[in-house]
């Protein structure tokens, strides 16, 4: 349910808990409307999650999180020591909440790892104190990102973006947000151009919020005047996020992305992929395993309360595409920089994370 607001409204507070709820700010009406929705189970917290109240797959898997502590707790007070077994409907339930988003499986799977190590009695400190360990890594590693992102865009210039990749698709800051904050604070962007990014115009309501929110300029553009901006000069990079990174470097991204890759190769703009390990998949070896979305058509034959498509036409509504390796010119990880990824670039980062996990 809608909530008075239990916190301030930022961009950083797109989600929080709080006094043993979890709050989202409904983004479905931003930027309107600015208000909390309360959850308090898991299954709300996959319907929220389906229904796009908070999207962004790093902010996905920081909201799972805390579903995951949800569920336990509901399956504790069901069934006290047989929790576990109590538990795996709610698990099924938030992993089919969105298809694409890798930090969705990534988040479960670390809770799960936690939960089998966990003993017969309460399983809420534990999983909660994880849960908000996973959103304060998160923040951490969008600001090294930001840094490093930031440190490749040499000389003041214009950039554009696609969707939304700021503190409202994350635990705070941003993914291509991020690197665009840190590149502004250093005096190297100018200014920001946002997709659009039809159906849903995260550009125009999010993004264009979060800058504006931030004191970056930015202008807003229909997807497809990318092309000619493009051709008239002054752009220097284009930078978006992930929802998931395959392990050959092959990106996935809102609908749109693909596209936007090709006319920046063809321009001789640079294309920057910012997005935390915990997005790449190495199990899936390239773009085309990836499981592509697709939502309702009335998404795009409509517009608030009006249709726009005549009766009787459908419409495709994928969510996502797949920017092929080859057209990124670099991946920025809160692990380090790759550069032209390929399958031994990316696998060689992710066996550094590794090594780097099993130390600490």
């Amino acid at each position: 349910m809608e909530t008075e607001n239990p916190l301030a409204v930022t961009p950083d507070n797109a989600a929080v808990w709080n006094d043993g709820r979890l709050y989202l700010l409904d983004q479905r009406y931003l930027p309107e409307r600015a208000g909390f929705l309360s959850l308090d189970s898991a299954e709300a917290t996959a319907r929220a999650i389906t229904d796009m109240v908070v999207r962004g797959a790093p902010a996905i898997g920081v909201t799972a999180a805390y579903g995951v502590v949800l569920a336990a707790r509901d399956a504790y007070a069901r069934s006290g020591g047989n929790w576990r077994i109590d538990v795996d409907t709610d698990l099924a339930l938030l992993a089919a909440s969105r298809p694409t988003a890798m930090n969705l499986f990534w988040a479960i799977e670390r809770m799960k790892g936690l939960m089998e190590r966990l003993g017969e009695g309460d399983p809420v400190p534990a999983l909660l104190d994880e849960a908000l360990a996973i959103h304060t890594e998160d923040r951490a590693a969008n600001r090294a990102m930001g840094e490093l992102g930031a440190a490749l865009i040499a000389e003041p210039t214009s950039v554009v973006t696609h969707c939304n990749a700021g503190a409202l698709a994350t635990g705070g800051y941003g993914t291509a947000l991020g690197v665009i904050r840190s590149a502004f604070a250093a005096g190297c962007i100018e200014r920001v151009y946002a997709d659009e990014t039809r159906p849903w115009m995260q550009g125009t309501r999010l993004t264009a919020w979060e800058l504006a929110h931030s004191g970056i300029p930015v202008t807003v553009q229909t997807d497809g005047a990318a092309a000619s901006l493009l051709a008239a000069g002054g752009i220097g990079w284009v930078i978006v996020g992930s929802d998931r990174i395959a392990a050959n470097g092959d990106v996935a991204n809102k609908i749109g992305t693909y596209g936007l890759a090709v006319l920046a190769r063809y321009h001789g703009v640079r294309f920057m992929v910012a997005a935390p390990t915990s997005t790449i998949d190495m199990a899936v070896a390239s773009g085309a395993d990836i499981p592509i979305e697709e939502r309702d058509p009335d998404e795009v034959l409509e517009c608030g309360d009006k249709r726009l498509g005549p009766e009787g036409v459908g419409a495709r509504n994928p969510v996502f595409d797949v920017t092929p390796a080859e057209l990124v010119d670099v991946v920025v990880t809160e692990k380090g920089v790759v550069e032209n990824p390929t399958s031994e670039k990316i696998s060689e980062l992710m066996g550094r994370t590794s090594a780097s996990s099993n130390l600490s």
